[in-house]
């Protein structure tokens, strides 16, 4: 019978500074630290009590300037020497701070999409969002569930279904008939502390923003909020990218210390889903309700937008015309207008247009704005902030006009024009009117 070897542990060593590196870049090494084994000096420099420290490199990984190593006993030095030549297995010392993070996070599982409703009427963006949802379950391995809160609402698990979930949790009382933060926030937390779903997804509407905020809050986890892209890391953390500083940069945020993941998203943003008739799914009842008196709001009346004559929801129009600045005034939008009617399409317009005075907020594209996803965007006078280009960059078909050649603008134009607006649209008026009648 041969002898079992007894597993050496490996040594971890302890951090040290190395003299000369440190830039003062304030105290990241000290956050870092999970035992506190670190002071700063009144010059930004780290003072490391070895005896307290446990190894774990966090203070290593995070300086920016490379300035502190992990430093190893002659003894220790040479175990890792014996390790290195021979064979004989190696028992890593785990940090029980990273071990009882990795179990806590384990307990959490599923893929959530929030169903937002209004009078047992849906929202798009929920289906919009089961589509990003069935992917990101997919790599995770893990169910993408709907969840349904309001009264009488059971046909939207079932519309769930069609759009790609496998379960459904359901919410079905007279307090939930209207969407008031309390009792929803009460509700939906609920559900989180019973069932732990690793990532929630909510569309960035009104409803949306409100809803997720609190549930960030109340359960103690991350929010990401307009994202514009979501995927998974190898760590099965959830990469949320949105803009960031205005604008001008695309960020990617990730929670990997809580759970769970919640990001919202903005209509239009994701692919619509294909639909599927007939699929079906498992419906979890959940009885849990909100007594009405502890509800301290109570809705009066519901006054949807787009009533106005002169409301255009241009989210849902499928050419938009629309300008900017170069349009140099209010009166020239008449030329866009007609060109949108002759395509059966709407105006639109950049912030610094809305902002001039010259359209409508509700007409505005863009980050601040509203996210379109037309067949056919044209774009007129529009230098192409990344601002704008957030709110339009996904539609089927742009097509630039500018006199700038060098405009932003034609990085995603799919067709460009370079020239003056003022000829070029009455030109393409004028021609599909032609063709119109000569067909």
């Amino acid at each position: 019978m041969s002898e079992i070897k007894p597993k050496i542990k490996k040594p971890r060593g302890v951090a040290r500074l190395l003299d000369g590196k440190c830039i003062a870049c304030g105290a990241r090494c000290q956050s870092a630290c999970p035992v506190n084994c670190i002071e700063m000096t009144e010059t930004g420099e780290p003072i490391i009590e070895t005896a307290k420290c446990i190894g774990c490199l966090k203070c290593v990984k995070i300086c920016p300037a490379v300035a502190l190593e992990m430093y190893f006993t002659p003894e220790e030095l040479q175990i890792l020497a014996e390790l290195a030549a021979s064979a004989a297995p190696v028992e890593e010392e785990l940090d029980p701070e990273a071990a009882a993070l990795a179990r806590k996070l384990a307990e959490y599982r599923g893929v959530w999409v929030f169903v937002e409703q209004t009078e047992g009427e849906p929202a798009r963006v929920s289906w919009e969002l089961l589509g990003v949802g069935a992917g990101l379950a997919k790599t995770l391995g893990v169910e993408l569930c709907a969840l349904v809160i309001g009264e009488k609402v059971e046909h939207l698990c079932h519309e769930a279904f069609a759009y790609g979930a496998t379960k459904a949790y359901l919410m079905d009382a007279p307090v939930y008939y209207h969407y008031r933060t309390e009792a929803y926030v009460e509700a939906c937390c609920h559900l989180i502390d019973t069932y732990k779903p690793e990532v929630i997804l909510m569309g960035a509407t009104g409803m949306g923003r409100d809803l997720a905020g609190a549930i960030a809050t109340r359960v103690g986890t991350g929010l990401t909020a307009d994202c514009t892209g979501l995927s998974i890391d190898d760590k099965r953390n959830l990469m949320q990218t949105r803009p960031a500083f205005g604008g001008n940069i695309m960020a990617t945020i990730m929670c990997d210390k809580y759970r769970p993941q919640m990001s919202t998203v903005r209509p239009n943003v994701m692919p619509m889903t294909e639909r599927r008739d007939g699929a079906v799914g498992t419906i979890i009842r959940d009885p849990f309700t909100v007594a009405e008196e502890s509800v301290l709001t109570k809705v009066i009346e519901i006054i949807r937008d787009g009533h106005g004559k002169s409301a255009v929801d241009i989210t849902g129009a499928e050419f938009i015309v629309s300008g900017g600045r170069g349009m140099m005034g209010p009166e020239n939008f008449a030329m866009l207008k007609e060109l949108a009617d002759e395509l059966g399409g709407v105006v639109g317009a950049s912030r610094s247009a809305v902002d001039a005075g010259w359209m409508p907020g509700d007409r505005q594209v863009g980050q601040t704005g509203k996210t379109v996803r037309p067949k056919i965007y044209i774009a007129c006078g529009i230098s192409g902030a990344i601002q704008h280009l957030v709110g339009m960059q996904d539609s089927d078909m742009v097509i630039a006009i500018n006199r700038d050649s060098s405009a932003p603008i034609f990085e995603v134009a799919t067709y460009g024009i370079v020239g003056d607006l003022f000829q070029i649209v009455p030109a393409i008026t004028a021609k599909i009117r032609e063709m119109k009648q000569h067909n």
